[in-house]
């Protein structure tokens, strides 16, 4: 491979959304900082969760793994200065997370869904190679206000939200927060931030 090919990219994530094609997977779409590709990565529902949970800054009763992961790390003084996804074999992305002790960087294999929700846990950068995104990044033509950063949640009684009260449904927000059930409370915080 070249040094082209090693080429370092930063990405951001730009949305969540259900996998249209596997109905119990979402799909994290990363964004390319200075570019218009994206890299849409697979994942499964509890990730997509842990991920969805910090990016619509919810705080859980009880801490999810990942949160238990970053409490562990820190309170052992590491902390994740940045995540790569470093590889990509059968369309299965890996990661590293880069972490730093007392000076000392060590890296950490991991899933690439655990990694990024790890990332968003530490506010730290996520990069790619050259030869991932030219293997698996994908160009979206889209408009400049559909470019903004979004979480996309698709849910069968979404519509049903609109019907309740401002009241009912901070209500209804609380009790599923208490439930855990995470994926709910982000459909029901986008339809009070609609009203707002």
């Amino acid at each position: 491979m070249s040094n082209q090919d090693h080429k370092i990219i930063e990405l951001e994530i730009i949305a969540l959304s259900h996998s249209v094609t596997q109905s119990q997977n979402y799909a994290v779409v990363l964004g390319e900082l200075d570019g218009n590709r994206r890299l849409p990565i697979v994942i499964g529902g509890y990730e997509a969760q842990a991920i969805a949970v910090v990016l619509e800054r919810m705080t859980p009763n009880r801490p999810l793994t990942h949160d238990l992961f970053k409490n562990a790390l820190s309170s052992f003084g590491i902390e994740i200065k940045e995540i790569i996804i470093n590889n990509l074999l059968d369309g299965i992305f890996y990661s590293q997370l880069i972490c730093e002790k007392e000076g000392e960087i060590i890296k950490i294999d991991s899933r690439t869904s655990d990694a990024l929700a790890l990332a968003v846990r530490f506010s730290c950068p996520v990069y790619t190679y050259e030869f991932i995104m030219e293997a698996a990044g994908v160009v979206l033509e889209e408009t400049e206000g559909e470019a903004k950063k979004q979480v996309v949640h698709k849910e069968k009684n979404q519509k049903a939200y609109s019907s309740y009260s401002t009241d009912e449904l901070e209500k209804l927000l609380k009790k599923v927060l208490e439930e855990e059930n995470y994926e709910k409370a982000a459909n029901i915080r986008d339809e009070l931030n609609k009203r707002k």
